[in-house]
């Protein structure tokens, strides 16, 4: 097996495939949705109390991010 190859021995590169990127982001931007929701709703004394209330920051720069993501696949589109 050789490391290097010459130029005339090389293949040419594949071409790049379409995808259509925004529902994963979506879906995970959903999903950061859920957890923020489920925090605030029913855990969010428990997590003042244990000093963890930055999980729910965690969910909402989640959440931006994600936006961010659509805005990006949409652009790029």
């Amino acid at each position: 097996m050789r490391l290097w190859l010459k130029d005339s021995e090389r293949r040419p590169d594949p071409a790049p495939v379409a995808t259509d990127d925004r529902l994963p982001v979506l879906i995970g931007t959903a999903v950061w949705l859920v957890a923020l929701l489920i925090g605030l709703l029913w855990y969010r004394e428990m997590m003042i109390d244990a000093g963890i209330q930055w999980w729910l920051l965690t969910c909402a720069i989640g959440i931006g991010l994600g936006l961010l993501g659509l805005i990006y696949t949409n652009r790029r589109r």
